[in-house]
């Protein structure tokens, strides 16, 4: 397990409940936006990692103040003992939550199957046709669908999320976004926020932001298709 950080406590990242969120590192997408451009690159974070038996030793030692454990990245899913970390969190008796770019739909599959997740949340980053060469190299199309079918069909709990920035995503973009996850429980727009960013330049001819309407309109549109929609 190849940690890139630790936060120790969080009231939004795992919805009804207080949790850490422990960060692994390492990517295989390249988002333009990305708030955490060191977890891009399968490197520790400082000197001084926090190791495995640390991370348990924090849970152990909080047991009556957390309720609640985010696996978070990078993409957590490229790291071989991620289903050996889930499972030690909840035999500590926490849920997992985990954070996912959902480009390997056989991992997810693993970890839904075995029971070693309590809520999933997949990041889908535009239209699942369009990743190519934003996000990735080659096409994904058909991991990102299964992963979508996987989560609808089988995880205890989920939701899907966009972040909003221009020129990635418009109107239309959320619209094929929603109708690809057509009956979802939960899609979630998420502002742009342009803070520690990956690639800045990648914005230096537009303005990435959305305004509150423009949000709340693109909220609108993507309710057509799912059970419930909010902005984050």
């Amino acid at each position: 397990m190849l940690i890139g950080g630790l936060q120790k406590n969080s009231f939004i990242d795992f919805p009804g409940r207080i949790s850490c969120v422990l960060f692994l590192s390492g990517c295989n997408f390249h988002c333009p936006y990305c708030h955490n451009p060191e977890l891009t690159r399968r490197i520790p974070a400082d000197e001084s990692p926090l190791t495995p038996d640390q991370f348990y030793a924090f849970l152990e030692a909080r047991r009556s103040l957390l309720d609640g454990v985010v696996i978070s990245g990078g993409e957590p899913t490229l790291q071989a003992d991620l289903p050996a970390v889930c499972a030690a969190v909840k035999n500590l008796g926490f849920p997992v939550k985990l954070d996912t770019n959902g480009s390997r739909p056989h991992v997810l599959r693993h970890l839904v199957a075995e029971g070693l997740v309590d809520y999933v949340a997949m990041d889908i980053k535009t239209d699942p046709r369009r990743y190519v060469p934003v996000f990735q190299p080659e096409d994904g199309q058909e991991a990102i669908q299964e992963s979508i079918r996987i989560i609808m069909a089988s995880a205890p709990a989920y939701e899907f999320r966009t972040t909003c920035a221009r020129p990635i995503i418009d109107e239309d973009v959320i619209a094929a976004i929603a109708r690809s996850i057509e009956g979802a429980d939960r899609y979630v727009l998420q502002p742009f926020h342009n803070q520690r960013l990956l690639t800045p330049s990648f914005f230096d001819r537009t303005e990435p932001a959305f305004t509150s309407a423009q949000m709340q309109w693109m909220k609108a549109v993507a309710q057509r298709w799912v059970k419930h929609c909010t902005i984050r």
